[in-house]
């Protein structure tokens, strides 16, 4: 579901927008932070991460493309820059740097 709401969001007419300077670039590297961090804290496996990075790093050059291409989006080597920035933050925010929160809301879940 968020690769989906990635996508959505990246090609819909009416995107959304953080009311600050260079907003569109902090969506984008915040959309695949959440992305790459979510699937570092799934698996642990370097080999996986690596997998996940580089699909997550080609869907946000492809998707700039196709906005290229929509006619009311427009491409920008930034917002690429922006993702890949984000996933690389995923990556090196992820367990054993620090805690596996997929885990830790599991542990709270389970003791309710």
């Amino acid at each position: 579901m968020l690769v989906l709401l990635v996508i959505y969001l990246s090609l819909t007419p009416a995107p959304v927008t953080l009311p600050i300077r260079e907003g569109d670039k902090v969506s984008h590297a915040l959309a695949y932070f959440v992305l790459m961090s979510w699937f570092a804290n799934l698996y642990s496996s370097t080999s996986r991460r690596a997998a996940f990075a580089v699909g997550f790093i080609a869907l946000g050059v492809i998707l700039e493309f196709v906005q290229l291409w929509t006619g009311y989006r427009s491409f920008e080597l930034t917002d690429m820059a922006a993702g890949t920035f984000g996933v690389a933050a995923g990556w090196l925010t992820a367990p054993p740097r620090l805690p596996n929160y997929l885990i830790l809301a599991e542990s709270l879940w389970r003791s309710e």
